[in-house]
């Protein structure tokens, strides 16, 4: 059974974050199963700190990109929107270039709040930073 309150495709998932963030740091949503969502970022010179690694801020923005999205694609959206709360991040080996990938899944989904694991690997697969994103599930509002 499908975590997702939709069906929705690759493309439909990156269209949402043209000219925001997620496109400046060219994060791309790369799989969607029934239960996860993972995506990838490109290690270019401007996400990394003056020491020549990933900077870890860049690793929360993947983090937190994949939790947001996926809590937001577990909701319908004409009621409700995710919006997050906390994200603890701890990073575990430095990325000098390729891509970093990420794995969001879920770890509570309540009414009012969502849990998100996200873990993220360097192109060898070795685990380079783990993340907990904590999202809150609010009313939309119509004005």
């Amino acid at each position: 059974m499908s975590l997702w309150f939709k069906d929705v495709t690759l493309d439909e998932i990156n269209k949402m974050s043209e000219n925001t963030m997620v496109s400046a740091l060219d994060i791309q949503i790369s799989e969607i199963t029934d239960s996860t969502l993972s995506g990838v970022m490109p290690v270019t010179d401007n996400i990394k700190q003056p020491f020549g690694i990933v900077h870890g801020g860049a690793n929360c923005v993947l983090a937190e990109t994949l939790g947001s999205i996926a809590a937001n694609l577990t909701v319908n959206p004409t009621q409700m929107h995710a919006v997050g709360l906390s994200i603890n991040t701890s990073h575990i080996k430095a990325v000098r270039n390729g891509k970093v990938h990420g794995t969001a899944i879920n770890v509570h989904k309540g009414r009012t709040t969502q849990i998100w694991e996200i873990k993220t690997y360097n192109d060898a697969k070795e685990l380079t930073s783990t993340s907990t994103l904590t999202m809150a599930i609010v009313s939309r509002l119509n004005k």
